[in-house]
């Protein structure tokens, strides 16, 4: 029994040994493969085509600016149409739940009208059924001998 403890915590500590050991480094990466470099004509080519890609004409950012309008005037109204959409279904849920409710409140009265009639005709059947036999005991019985 004590060599089997002794095998256990020994395989635990290997295990938290192991666990600790960093692991092998990573292979070294390949270098990057040098750059060529650009030819003087290349440059001054990127050089000027950059500046056209970016200016702009007064006319292209009026179209661009009034696009940009649009798109907002746009998203406001959507944004304006579910808040009113979204008030209309709430108010909608709310009137359908106060009908669930108001069905709910009748059919329960309804149901213990029904409760209450029902055990009112048990009770008078019971107070019949009572009745009955007395009357039938009374008959049943010999007059008293005087």
């Amino acid at each position: 029994m004590n060599k089997l403890i002794v095998a256990l915590i020994a395989g635990v500590f290997a295990a938290v040994a192991s666990a600790q050991t960093p692991p092998p480094p990573p292979a070294a990466a390949p270098a990057a493969p040098a750059k060529s470099e650009m030819k003087k004509d290349e440059m001054k080519k990127d050089a000027t085509a950059a500046p056209a890609t970016t200016t702009m004409s007064k006319a292209d950012a009026d179209k661009m600016a009034a696009e940009k309008k649009a798109a907002d005037k746009k998203a406001k109204a959507d944004k304006k149409a579910a808040e009113k959409q979204a008030k209309a279904d709430k108010k909608a849920a709310d009137k359908k739940a106060k009908a669930d409710k108001m069905a709910a409140d009748s059919k329960s009265s309804t149901d213990k009208a029904a409760a209450d009639k029902m055990a009112a005709e048990k009770k008078a059947s019971a107070d019949k059924a009572a009745a009955d036999k007395m009357a039938a005991d009374k008959a049943a019985a010999p007059a008293p001998k005087k």
